[in-house]
């Protein structure tokens, strides 16, 4: 089998659609894929709607976290999405998307930058807008050659210059209400120091003990010594080291399928949770 359990669609600030996402999951050779948008279930549905035959969908989402000042996201599977408590949750996140963005476009000005709103909103459409349409944006303006680009100090990293930071859960409370609506939490790219300031390994074994089930190893953002570090960790704190691609289409290079999650690890994740289970496709 082979499974990926990180991508993203137009529902939060990847390009496809999310019937194109699944149909290129199938096309990519993918048993299983995990629809993870930003804050959002919004996707879910049309992903529903449109999977093929043969391919499986794992629902999901990725929730914005801080701790310590620092940013992480944490990987959701299998929650019930009409759980109010982390619906609302959700929700907050979301609402704050738009002025967050205002203040980045708004920053990006003030360093000369001719970027607008409008074109920003544009990029966006009807996702949760976020850093990458800001950077596609910067892109379309010849500022950068790539959207990864615009993730340095001196534009949107975590310390960048353009940076503004939004409302973000506490990651224990995030696990604690993932739980409650039967859900399965992983930490997405722990250690993806090219994004930005980490948490530190003494703060997932706080998490491990709080109750996360895994760190996502095998990632474009971990190179080999950081991926076998991770490895380790996961091992030594009996989580689940889980392999996935953080698809967003073209927006970013990495491909459908990069990097996967064993069966086995699948799994155990699939027992954990008790808020949804992953659908079968009929070929929608």
């Amino acid at each position: 089998m082979r499974i990926d359990l990180h991508t993203h669609s137009t529902a939060s600030d990847g390009t496809d659609t999310p019937a194109e996402l699944v149909r290129g999951a199938a096309a990519a050779g993918l048993d299983v894929v995990a629809l993870t948008d930003h804050d959002t279930v919004g996707g879910h549905a049309e992903a529903r709607a449109a999977l093929p035959a043969g391919l499986t969908l794992v629902t999901g989402a990725e929730l914005s976290c801080r701790i310590d000042g620092v940013s992480l996201h944490m990987l959701a599977y299998l929650f019930d999405p009409e759980e109010p408590e982390l619906a609302r949750e959700r929700e907050l996140v979301r609402d704050d998307r738009v002025p967050r963005a205002q203040g980045m476009v708004a920053k990006l000005r003030e360093l000369g930058v001719p970027i607008t709103w409008e074109q920003v909103a544009r990029i966006a459409g009807d996702g949760a807008v976020g850093r990458p349409h800001i950077a596609t944006a910067l892109v379309d303006l010849g500022l950068i050659g790539t959207v990864s680009d615009a993730f340095t100090s001196e534009w949107l990293a975590n310390d960048g210059r353009a940076y503004v930071q939004k409302h973000e859960l506490d990651p224990f409370e995030a696990i604690r209400l993932v739980k409650a609506a039967g859900g399965v939490t992983v930490f997405a790219h722990p250690l993806a120091v090219k994004r930005g300031s980490c948490v530190p390994e003494s703060a997932i074994a706080e998490l491990a003990a709080a109750g996360l089930d895994g760190i996502e190893v095998d990632h474009m953002d971990h190179d080999a010594p950081t991926r076998a570090r991770l490895r380790g960790l996961a091992a030594d704190l009996g989580l689940l080291a889980t392999g996935s691609s953080d698809y967003h289409g073209s927006r970013k290079t990495c491909r459908l399928g990069e990097y996967t999650t064993d069966p086995e690890i699948y799994g155990e994740i699939v027992r954990r949770a008790t808020g949804a289970f992953p659908v079968p496709g009929t070929g929608g």
